[in-house]
């Protein structure tokens, strides 16, 4: 029997181990290699999703989203909108009969349309935040949802990066391929829980903690 705790605090994720997405990871930059991406896409039944776009730090002052993360289990395609835009293929492929995963979409589907006045919400999609509940999971952070269930930290500490240097870094690669591929695999291990009911909540009651005790989550 899987036991799954309703909550868990910063302290309990700032200590685990850090998770990275193990599988290929292909950076496309030009509509070819979208083309090419698209086609293997379309042979899955599940994706995870995610975008990243350049933080500004002056106010008044905003980018256009910069990348979309689209993954399978093993597999993480990183699309640079920001050099090749949003074709109308990959526009057919966020609104088509695949099912795509992902956390926080309003804010996705946002900057997607503002590049290009698409609507991608028309698409099939499973937002996590409203999944989640049905296992009594309270959480609405892509961390913490994978902490409570894996007992992993996803890292952070690449988030505020320049999504739109000449070169993205190993780095920036690997985050922004775990956000995707940890959608798919949070959806994967629910419905797997779901199917068998091998599982039961355990409701954690939340501690007043001391602000000396707080600690960095990266």
């Amino acid at each position: 029997m899987v036991t799954l705790k309703n909550k868990i605090s910063k302290q309990e994720v700032a200590g685990m181990e850090k998770v990275h997405f193990s599988g290929r990871i292909y950076v496309i930059n030009t509509e070819s290699e979208a083309r090419k991406a698209i086609e293997y896409l379309n042979t899955h039944v599940l994706v995870g999703v995610d975008t990243e776009t350049k933080p500004s730090f002056k106010k008044g002052t905003t980018h256009k989203v910069a990348l979309l993360q689209i993954s399978t289990e093993d597999t993480c395609f990183l699309f640079r909108l920001n050099r090749m835009g949003l074709p109308d293929y990959l526009e057919d492929f966020l609104v088509n009969d695949v099912l795509k995963v992902g956390l926080s979409l309003k804010d996705d589907f946002n900057m997607l349309r503002r590049r290009n006045k698409m609507n991608p919400q028309n698409g099939n999609w499973i937002e996590l935040q409203d999944y989640v509940p049905r296992f009594g999971i309270e959480e609405k952070s892509l961390q913490k949802i994978y902490a409570l269930l894996f007992g992993q930290k996803i890292s952070k500490s690449q988030r505020l990066s320049n999504w739109e240097a000449d070169v993205l870094t190993e780095g920036q690669q690997l985050y922004a391929a775990t956000d995707a591929w940890a959608c798919v695999r949070i959806f994967t291990y629910l419905q797997e829980l779901e199917s068998s009911g091998n599982y039961q909540v355990e409701k954690v009651l939340e501690e007043k903690i001391k602000p000396s005790e707080v600690l960095p989550v990266e």
